[in-house]
């Protein structure tokens, strides 16, 4: 399989010099994710939920993209702002993975794009390859 960027149509556009996702040998290299509204460009304000809902459904849109769901993806990288919000995060979190249960890392950030307190990526595996 050769390289193939991703960028999808009506979903979250890169905001700088990346590509939303790249596929590559079976697999597709989704870039990090904030709460940016993919219809307005506009960061989500208000609760930290709503923030990481948002992220997620960007996630979920750019594997859409690609013809790939949450289910497909097999490793997930969190980065945090604030730690303490950890068990927040996995609730929500476990909402998107139900049936499928990534291998994960999650770190504290100093500092995220855009002044958010949540950034996530992922890898996802195409099933045919």
């Amino acid at each position: 399989m050769k390289k193939r960027l991703i960028s999808p149509d009506g979903g979250p556009q890169a905001v700088g010099p990346y590509s939303p996702a790249v596929a590559a040998g079976g697999f597709l290299f989704l870039s990090g994710q904030i709460p940016l509204n993919p219809g307005t460009g506009e960061l989500v304000k208000g609760s930290f939920e709503n923030q990481v809902r948002q992220t997620l459904e960007n996630l979920k849109s750019v594997a859409a993209s690609a013809g790939l769901t949450l289910n497909d993806v097999v490793k997930v990288n969190i980065f945090l702002v604030d730690m303490a919000r950890f068990n927040e995060l996995n609730a929500i979190y476990e909402e998107y993975f139900a049936e499928s249960k990534p291998a994960r890392s999650c770190v504290q950030a100093a500092a995220l794009p855009k002044g958010v307190d949540v950034e996530i990526e992922a890898i996802a595996c195409f099933p045919d390859a």
